[in-house]
C-alpha cells in the first residue's frame, strides 16, 4: 500500500508565483533517488490506478501578472490552490498513477477574442464584454467581416449567420454568454505554460513512477469556446455540419482509472465544465462510476472579477449537483480512501 511522503527539500511554496526554469537533470537524478530511499514502484505497477486531472494550471490562469488571474474572493485563490496541489503530488506520489495536466490553447482570431466582433464603428468590445443573442440580432456586436477569409472561406454572410446562431445556441443550452476574454493562453506565449512549480511537480512524478505526463491541449478551434477538456461548447455549425469533437479518447481513458482526482482552475468554468461532460458521460455508462470521482475543492478557485462579476455561487450549484450523483468533494490533505 502506498504510503502518504515528505515534500522533497527543494520545493519552496514561496516559489510558486513565479515563474523560473525547472532544472530537469537535478530532478531527474533526485527523483530516481527518492524512488529508491521511499520504495516507490513504477506506475505500471499498481494494482489500485490512480489519475490526477490538473486542469489549465497554467500561468495565463494562476499567476497575478497575467491575464486571467483566478484570484477568486480572497484575491489570491491560485497561487494557494497550487501550493496545495504540489504538496498534494509529493505527498501521494506513491499512490497517483498518472497525472494529465489540460492546456487551454489560443490563437488570436478566436469566438472569443475581441478581434473576431465590431459595432457599427469598426470598434472591437473590450474584455469581458458579454455578448448576448439580443446584442447581434439588434446590430449592437457583429463578427468581423475582415477575418472572414480564415475562418469561412471568405463567405462574410456565411459568418455572420455563425455568429448570431453561436450566441443564440448558447442560451438555448443553458450555457454561460459568450463572454469576450483577454487575450491568454496564446499558443507558444509563456501564458500557455503550466506553471513552474506544478509542472516539476509533474516531471519528478513522471521520472519517479517512469510513467509518461499525459498532457491534453483544448480550445485551438476560432468557432467555438472550449471550456471542458472533454467537449467544445458547440460541436456543429448552423447548417448542422461537424466543426469539432469530443474527446472520447480520453473521456474513456478516465473511466479505465479506479480513482480519478480532479483539480485545477477555473472552479466556475473550465473544471466546472470538464466535470459536467464527465458526469454526463458517467450517467451513460454506469451512474456508479461517479463514486471514483473526487474533487480537490481546494486546489481550485472560481472566476472573481470585483466589481464585474463573481462566479462562486454558481461554481457553488454546479458542485452541489456533482456531489448530488456521488462524486466526492474533498480537500488535498484528505487521505486517499485507498491509502487510509
Amino acid at each position: 500500500m502506498a504510503i502518504a511522503l515528505p515534500l522533497p527539500d527543494y520545493f519552496d511554496p514561496s516559489k510558486v508565483g513565479a515563474v523560473w526554469p525547472v532544472p530537469y537533470e537535478q530532478r531527474a537524478a533526485q527523483a530516481a533517488a527518492w524512488s529508491q530511499c521511499y520504495d516507490i514502484p513504477p506506475s505500471s505497477q499498481d494494482h489500485i490506478r490512480i489519475a490526477l486531472l490538473a486542469i489549465d494550471v497554467q500561468n495565463t490562469f494562476c499567476l497575478p501578472q497575467f491575464e486571467l488571474f483566478v484570484g477568486g474572493r480572497s484575491g489570491t485563490g491560485a497561487i494557494a490552490d497550487n501550493v496545495r496541489l504540489c504538496d498534494f503530488i509529493y505527498r501521494n506520489l506513491g499512490a497517483i498513477t498518472e497525472i494529465i495536466p489540460t492546456l487551454d490553447t489560443h490563437t488570436a482570431l478566436q469566438i472569443f477574442h475581441a478581434v473576431f466582433w465590431v459595432n457599427e464603428q469598426g470598434e472591437h468590445p473590450p474584455a469581458m464584454t458579454m455578448i448576448s443573442a439580443t446584442d447581434v440580432e439588434q446590430g449592437r456586436w457583429r463578427v468581423n467581416p475582415a477575418i472572414a477569409p480564415q475562418v469561412t472561406q471568405g463567405d462574410v454572410e456565411a459568418l455572420q449567420r455563425y455568429g448570431l446562431y453561436y450566441v443564440r445556441q448558447l442560451s438555448q443550452d443553458g450555457k454561460y454568454p459568450l463572454t469576450i476574454w483577454p487575450y491568454h493562453s496564446m499558443l507558444g506565449g509563456i501564458g500557455h505554460a503550466l506553471v513552474a512549480a506544478v509542472e516539476e511537480a509533474c516531471f519528478f512524478h513522471s521520472i519517479a513512477r517512469q510513467w509518461t505526463t499525459r498532457f491534453e491541449l483544448k480550445g485551438d478551434h476560432p468557432l467555438t469556446e472550449n471550456y471542458s477538456v472533454l467537449k467544445p461548447e458547440i460541436m456543429q455549425d448552423d447548417q448542422q455540419q461537424a466543426i469539432a469533437q469530443a474527446n472520447q479518447g480520453l473521456m474513456d481513458h478516465l473511466l479505465s482509472f479506479d480513482a480519478i482526482y480532479i483539480a485545477g482552475q477555473a472552479k466556475s468554468h473550465c473544471v466546472a465544465w470538464t466535470v459536467d461532460d464527465l458526469l454526463t458521460r458517467i450517467q451513460a455508462v454506469d451512474p456508479a462510476i461517479a463514486q471514483r470521482v473526487y474533487l480537490l475543492e481546494d486546489c481550485m478557485s472560481p472566476v472573481v472579477v470585483p466589481g464585474v462579476v463573481d462566479f462562486t455561487d454558481a461554481a457553488e450549484e454546479a458542485f452541489q449537483r456533482f456531489a448530488a450523483a456521488g462524486m466526492h468533494r474533498v480537500q488535498s490533505t484528505d487521505p486517499m480512501p485507498m491509502m487510509a
